[in-house]
C-alpha cells in the first residue's frame, strides 16, 4: 500500500485514511496527535462517527493524546453529530486518555456562530458531561493546533 503525505507549515503528515469527506493524518515523528482534515462542505452522520469511532479504535490501542480536528472546508454545521462527538465519543475518550483537542474552525462567522450556539446547547443538556474536564482550545492553523 502507498502511503500519501501531506505537507503543511513543514510539518510531515500521512494519511492514515481516507474517508469520502475526510482524511485522517498522522505527524511524521509524533504519534501521539491525529488529525480529522474535513475534506467536504459537509460530513454525513454515518460518516462522522465511522470517522471518530476509526479514532477511538486508534486510542484505544495506543497512546493518542491529542486530536485535532480540521473543520476549515465544512460549511454546514450538523447539530446532531456535534452531540453525539461531545456526550457519547468524547465521554468515551476521555476515559482512554484523550483529553486535548484543538479545533480549526472555518472562517465563516455564521459557521462559527452555529458552533457556538450548539456548544451552548450541549451545556445546557449535558452540564456534566467529561467534556467540561478536557484541554479543548480553538487554533487557527495546524502547526499552531500541534504547538498548542
Amino acid at each position: 500500500m502507498m502511503t500519501e503525505t501531506k505537507i503543511e507549515m513543514n510539518r510531515e503528515m500521512i494519511i492514515e485514511k481516507s474517508f469520502k469527506h475526510a482524511n485522517i493524518l498522522r505527524v511524521t515523528g509524533n504519534t501521539g496527535v491525529m488529525i480529522v482534515e474535513a475534506t467536504a462542505s459537509y460530513i454525513p452522520i454515518e460518516e462522522f462517527k465511522a470517522i471518530f469511532n476509526y479514532i477511538g479504535d486508534s486510542v484505544a490501542k495506543e497512546p493518542v493524546t491529542k486530536l485535532i480536528f480540521d473543520k476549515r472546508k465544512l460549511t454546514v454545521f450538523h447539530q446532531p453529530s456535534m452531540e453525539w462527538y461531545f456526550v457519547e465519543w468524547k465521554e468515551k475518550m476521555f476515559d482512554l486518555g484523550l483529553k486535548v483537542h484543538r479545533k480549526i474552525l472555518p472562517t465563516d462567522i455564521v459557521f462559527k456562530q452555529s458552533v457556538k450556539i450548539g456548544r451552548d446547547r450541549i451545556k445546557q443538556i449535558f452540564p456534566n458531561g467529561k467534556y467540561n474536564e478536557m484541554d479543548i482550545q480553538y487554533a487557527d492553523s495546524i502547526e499552531e493546533a500541534i504547538e498548542k
